[in-house]
């Protein structure tokens, strides 16, 4: 006991009055695993209440994140306690500093302020489709300065939380589960247009994703320069990926329009040259 008391005693730095010895070290590790005890403790109950619930895991996750700064930021304040800094008296005596600091790191604040409003509000929740910046992006993530994401290319993204507050975005999930798109189809004069919109209609239920025919609308939308221009209109709940449902419905309407001998017309312009007489 007595060597162990010596050791928990002995001075690893000492300045003026000040002295930092090896038992506040030992404090200051105690805290920190008791920290991250009541953390994972904290995640366990909030994300077992929700499991089966996943329309509530991002709320839950918001939820978590909030309490977790909050709880980090206390202990902090301890440790500074236990080291022997006065956390008021730093705040006072560096309040010039700190505004220094403020102007010089203007935006990075401004992404942290983001990052509460989006936790508080949870207006954006961890997987959520956004549009932000003509690009589809689900959030995996949601920081305290920024949130990350994964567009359709399965590329990460890393978006500064003050994109998402300031500018206009797009979020596809908070809509009703399915979702209308469109596929914008041009066929040859001289077409059946009956049978075009039959074989539009049949090619997009053959989509494995189309299960409800009163879902589908086929729209005979213009005379075009060069075609006879229709739109198909359809709802899905494949959002992320639609992309890929729409290219497998264009393949399909192409085979069926090569079996039918439907032709898809490409621009064309006759010129006209008149010769004069002089």
């Amino acid at each position: 006991m007595e060597i162990l008391r010596d050791f928990l005693e002995f001075e690893i730095i000492k300045i003026g009055d000040y002295t930092l010895k090896v038992h506040t070290l030992f404090i200051i590790f105690l805290i920190f695993l008791v920290t991250k005890l009541i953390l994972w403790l904290i995640k366990i109950a909030l994300f077992r209440k929700h499991k089966l619930d996943k329309r509530n895991l991002g709320n839950t996750y918001s939820l978590f994140q909030i309490i977790k700064y909050v709880i980090w930021v206390i202990t902090f304040g301890f440790i500074l306690e236990i080291i022997g800094i006065k956390v008021t008296v730093l705040i006072a005596g560096s309040a010039a500093l700190l505004v220094g600091i403020g102007l010089g790191l203007q935006q990075t604040f401004n992404d942290v302020i983001s990052g509460i409003i989006l936790l508080s509000e949870r207006s954006i929740k961890v997987g959520d489709i956004l549009e932000i910046d003509n690009d589809i992006v689900r959030i995996l993530e949601i920081g305290l300065r920024t949130s990350k994401g994964i567009n359709r290319d399965e590329i990460s993204i890393i978006i500064p939380n003050s994109i998402i507050t300031t500018n206009k975005v797009i979020n596809w999930s908070h809509q009703a589960r399915k979702t209308r798109f469109k596929i914008n189809v041009g066929v040859a004069y001289g077409s059946d247009v009956e049978l075009v919109m039959k074989i539009l209609k049949e090619s997009t239920l053959e989509h494995p994703d189309m299960y409800d025919e009163n879902l589908i609308d086929i729209r005979f939308l213009d005379f075009g320069n060069s075609s006879l221009d229709f739109q198909i209109l359809f709802f899905s709940e494949n959002i992320f990926r639609i992309e890929k449902v729409k290219s497998d419905i264009r393949k399909i309407i192409n085979r069926k329009f090569i079996e039918n001998k439907i032709s898809i017309p490409f621009p064309q312009m006759d010129v006209h040259v008149k010769s004069q007489n002089l």
